[in-house]
């Protein structure tokens, strides 16, 4: 007898993950949007709002959010030209710089969080119980470290070298 594919709890895990995820991201865009923010320019600004001075190097950057680094680039040129984001040279290796969040770009984000953070408590964090919210937690993270390890590459232990 042939085992029936199409019932594989491999593919109801994954088809999960992505109904999960585009249900939410639907939300988020929307409430970000109302913000004057892409998806992709909040994850930005929640990155570097959340690294050690507000910075990172634009290759950790890049690494952290699966963009390119031409990609990057160019999310930053346009944030940098909105105000919400600033370069800042590396005094030790002319080749690398750093993406900054400005004071208007911490407020952007300030202003935009509070509705996010709903969104999530609403639809995400609200549905299940703190058992179940700290063991996907800790899954998450194992599966996220095996398929993305760069996800925090630059956001601890950095030592001002560029």
């Amino acid at each position: 007898m042939t085992e029936n594919l199409y019932d594989d709890s491999r593919l109801t895990a994954m088809g999960l993950v992505m109904e999960v995820h585009a249900g939410l991201a639907a939300r988020f865009a929307a409430q970000f949007e109302e913000h004057d923010l892409s998806s992709v320019e909040f994850e930005v600004l929640m990155r570097l709002a959340r690294s050690p001075q507000h910075e990172l190097r634009m290759t950790d950057l890049a690494a952290q959010t699966s963009l390119s680094t031409s990609g990057v680039t160019r999310v930053v040129d346009r944030m940098e030209r909105d105000g919400l984001l600033c370069r800042r040279a590396c005094p030790s290796d002319r080749r690398s710089a750093y993406a900054v969040v400005t004071e208007s770009g911490m407020t952007r984000l300030g202003e935009t969080l509070p509705g996010h953070i709903q969104l999530i408590q609403d639809w995400f964090i609200g549905q299940l119980d703190s058992a179940a919210l700290e063991n996907l937690l800790d899954s998450l993270r194992v599966v996220r470290d095996a398929v993305h390890p760069g996800a925090t590459a630059g956001s601890a232990g950095m030592s001002g070298d560029c």
